[in-house]
């Protein structure tokens, strides 16, 4: 009898061994997978969220076939994320926007194609985006979207101006995006922060109290007098271009360099007082909106012409100065786009690094800091 229960009690032991081991097989397993299916999910830098989402819905497969993906990321975390739009998830460039996945989905229901999305998606921030989205669909929005210094926040602006000016889809995005749709001096957007690339015009403004840090006096043998500053940086330039232009035999000065507003404001005044409101409108930047008060523009002149646009320098400074960081502010049929005449006399310091790619550009600088700077 003994025996008996011994085996018994043998074959119990061995089920029950059985049973542990296999309960141990059922809970590893699935863990291991997910530990094995995590690590590689997780190194391909899809969040903790994303991955539990993935390995619940199957979609390990596809994700690794795809790689890393910030937009899919963003998808597998999202309340809001709908399987039948994974594939455009996927081809729509990621963009730091709390409801990029909701928008998305809205817009795929509007039928706006994958690069209208990607392009919706991209020229704006979260607000601007969610309100595009909730709009009747737009056609050929790419017309103007598809640069990529277009501004969601300007689309309307865009289509008005281009049914009214018959600009090319290019130039309108520029022009808005410059305001030019609106008359001058309105919305004028304020300036405060130094900077090589700060724009000044008619649309940018200074404050009467804004005066450029480091300015320095330009030596009297490269000026009209010895009052004539820019800051430091402008100074060493435009020495180096006059000394250059000097060795060449030829004679260039600074005319008229930093202006504060009070100085701009005089300027001003004895121009009205002397030519009229139609000349200064032209020519004449009103107190606030003028370069000269940056610190980096200054009128030249040649020392051996008194109208600079018929003397040789003038020749000179359009085949040299962006050497040396100065370009052409205001050139000739440009006045469209500056606000102002052409002024062969008028230059700015941008750095040569930067004024060579304006001169290759052959773009005024508004045009091209509408395009490639106010990002």
């Amino acid at each position: 009898m003994a025996t008996v229960k011994k085996k018994k009690l043998k074959k119990s032991a061995k089920i029950l061994l059985f049973l542990g081991i296999l309960i141990v097989v059922l809970i590893s397993v699935p863990v291991g997978y997910r530990l094995y299916h995590g690590s590689r999910l997780g190194k391909l830098h899809y969040d903790k969220a994303a991955i539990q989402t993935i390995l619940k819905k199957h979609k390990q497969s596809y994700v690794y076939e795809v790689g890393e993906n910030k937009t899919i990321n963003a998808a597998f975390q999202s309340k809001d994320y709908q399987e039948k739009n994974l594939k455009i998830y996927q081809e729509v460039p990621y963009q730091e926007q709390k409801d990029l996945i909701k928008n998305i989905n809205l817009l795929v229901a509007k039928e706006y194609t994958t690069p209208e999305i990607s392009a919706i998606v991209s020229r704006g921030n979260n607000e601007e985006v969610s309100a595009f989205a909730k709009r009747d669909k737009e056609e050929d929005v790419l017309d103007f979207l598809q640069f990529d210094y277009a501004k969601l926040a300007n689309y309307d602006r865009y289509v008005a101006y281009s049914m009214q000016e018959r600009e090319d889809d290019d130039d309108t995005v520029t022009y808005v995006n410059l305001n030019l749709d609106k008359p001058y001096y309105e919305d004028a957007q304020k300036v405060t922060e130094q900077s090589l690339t700060m724009l000044v015009n008619k649309y940018h403004q200074l404050g009467e109290d804004y005066e450029p840090k480091d300015l320095m006096k330009i030596q009297e043998k490269y000026a009209v007098d010895d009052e004539q500053f820019m800051i430091k940086e402008a100074v060493i330039a435009f020495e180096e271009m006059a000394a250059e232009a000097e060795k060449e035999g030829y004679s260039i000065l600074a005319n008229s360099a930093y202006r504060s507003y009070q100085d701009q404001q005089d300027t001003y005044d004895l121009y009205l007082n002397t030519y009229g409101q139609k000349y200064v409108d032209n020519y004449v930047a009103v107190p606030g909106y003028s370069e000269h008060q940056t610190g980096l523009a200054l009128d030249v002149a040649s020392g051996n012409s008194k109208i600079f646009a018929d003397s040789k320098e003038y020749n000179w400074m359009l085949e040299n100065s962006y050497k040396f960081g100065f370009v052409m502010r205001y050139p000739k049929s440009e006045e469209q786009v500056t606000g102002y005449k052409y002024e062969s006399w008028h230059y700015r310091y941008l750095g040569k690094e930067l004024a060579k790619k304006v001169y290759d550009s052959e773009l005024t600088y508004d045009e091209y800091y509408a395009r490639f700077l106010d990002r």
